[in-house]
């Protein structure tokens, strides 16, 4: 670790300073200033050197009243600060802030359940809520609704939904925010939709208010800090019904796409699709060193040697159904019918009904064992996620999957990724996983990361959440009329926030106070 971090701009007595004024606030226990300290606050998978996204320390609020305290002093000390709500967005940057030297706004402390409304299908939570609690909390109390969450589930119930992260059962989990609490960069307060009435019922049952919707405004965004959630929930069904194919090739995954796509317009598949490659299963049940032992991508003759030992496909294409046992059955024979029109396998059904273990159901039962992914390749396992948008076409989809292999392939790495079917496009996600002990093989995976943004944006894709090494080559990419999305954003930055004290860089959102940070 080099010497301190300060802020662009910022003496390290000017720093000090403004600690002096965050500890009384939040007490000496909560303003943390060492080595230690910061290093919590690292990217862990981090591409580049550790020191471009180190904070210069860290303050952790333990209510909305601190947090407006510290607002208001970061703006008095010209101090930037970098809201996290538990610092576990693994391959997306994790708790590190984009520019080196901000303060991290740990919100962690702030772990309130404060509502779980069982009538209406809905949470209202705090930043530091994580899936852990409120599974747990749902579990103890008998409460009859079931939370989504992402493939790992260390993180933020609030922070995954505010990065637009997606999980199972519900897919895409910003859209199932309904109201937020706001402190302002100003360190004004203001509740969004609904809550704007101080004795309003439906804060967290009606997504709209009077006038503008702001909700998703503050999502990916950094025009505030967001201290409370409603967040919709799915009321525990009657059963489950989950279906899985093992398909052989890797051109099978576009005319699986072409199935499923009018049934997911149809409404006969009403949660996300799945379709993974044979890493997906490989990479948490074995290393590499088991199967390949020299440089470069695995030869397909070891792939299939691998894919035959496992006994997984090529890809493995998943969906579940969720309600009365009835209809699951009847939605699944639809799907059974449509894919028999392009191959005789068939589909592995798993039924469960209300009352039996949770295992099997499909609800989201936290877990992090996601995370053996990284150990993929040895040493200290780090990866992260190439995510542009598609449209639902499987001859776009297969084109491009083409695209991406080939760069995995030129940079040395396995391929590792698949698609999530939404209702009219695709999120196709690559996982680069490398060995951070290897500095070349660290180098290789951001020159690929970096060869992936040109050939989506190329063909006219975008990635709808990054790294934050990659933030502003991805928010360059959204180029229409000369970047006029990231001009627009700018405006509102510097109207809310002239002093650009929240979150500066994030998403390539650079207020004017850093003119010479942006890259």
């Amino acid at each position: 670790m080099s010497q301190r971090q300060t802020p662009p701009g910022v003496s390290a007595a000017a720093l000090e300073r403004a600690f002096a004024a965050f500890t009384r606030v939040v007490g000496e226990q909560w303003a943390l200033r060492s080595e230690e300290d910061r290093r919590t606050y690292e990217d862990l998978y981090a591409f580049d050197a550790v020191d471009q996204h180190i904070p210069s320390g860290a303050v952790a609020p333990g209510d909305v009243e601190q947090v407006r305290a510290l607002v208001r002093l970061a703006n008095e000390h010209r101090i930037p600060l970098w809201p996290i709500s538990r610092g576990k967005n693994l391959g997306y940057g994790g708790a590190a802030p984009r520019m080196a030297g901000t303060v991290v706004l740990d919100l962690g402390r702030m772990n309130r359940i404060l509502d779980v409304n069982e009538k209406f299908g809905y949470c209202i939570v705090e930043p530091g809520v994580g899936f852990y609690d409120l599974f747990d909390h749902l579990q103890r109390e008998r409460i009859q609704l079931w939370m989504s969450a992402p493939g790992q589930t260390w993180g933020s119930v609030v922070g995954n939904a505010l990065d637009r992260g997606n999980g199972a059962p519900l897919g895409e989990h910003a859209e199932r925010i309904c109201g937020l609490e706001v402190v302002l960069p100003d360190g004004d307060l203001v509740r969004t939709g609904m809550g704007a009435m101080s004795n309003s019922d439906t804060w967290a049952a009606f997504k709209h208010g009077y006038g503008p919707s702001w909700d998703f405004a503050f999502t990916q965004s950094n025009f505030g800090v967001v201290t409370k959630m409603g967040l919709w929930l799915m009321p525990a069904p009657e059963a489950s019904l989950s279906l899985r194919m093992k398909l052989p090739r890797a051109e099978d995954a576009g005319w699986a796409i072409d199935a499923l796509r009018p049934l997911r317009l149809q409404g006969v598949i009403s949660q996300p699709a799945g379709i993974g490659n044979y890493l997906r299963d490989a990479a948490v049940r074995s290393q590499r060193q088991q199967w390949h032992q020299g440089e470069g991508a695995m030869p397909d003759a070891e792939v299939q040697r691998m894919i035959d030992t496992l006994g997984i496909g090529w890809w493995s294409v998943r969906m579940r159904f969720f309600g009365p046992e009835q209809v699951n059955a009847a939605k699944a024979r639809v799907v059974r019918d449509a894919f028999a029109k392009r191959t005789r396998i068939e589909f592995e059904e798993q039924v469960w009904r209300s009352g039996e273990p949770l295992a099997a159901s499909g609800a989201a039962i936290p877990s992090v064992s996601g995370l053996r992914l990284a150990n993929w390749m040895g040493g200290q396992g780090a990866h992260s996620t190439f995510s542009p948008v598609l449209p639902a076409d499987g001859a776009l989809a297969t084109a491009h999957l083409a695209r991406v292999r080939a760069r995995f392939s030129e940079h040395g790495f396995d391929y590792y990724g698949g698609f999530t079917l939404g209702e009219r496009a695709l999120i196709f996600t690559s996982g680069i996983i490398f060995n951070r002990d290897d500095a070349a093989m660290k180098a290789r995976a951001r020159a690929l990361f970096a060869a992936l943004i040109e050939d989506a944006a190329a063909a006219g894709y975008g990635e709808y959440r990054t790294h934050l090494s990659f933030m502003d080559r991805v928010a360059q990419s959204f180029d229409f009329n000369e970047g006029a999305l990231r001009r627009l954003n700018e405006k509102v930055k510097n109207a809310l926030d002239p002093r650009g004290i929240i979150a500066p860089g994030k998403q390539g959102i650079w207020p004017r106070a850093y003119p010479e940070t942006r890259r």
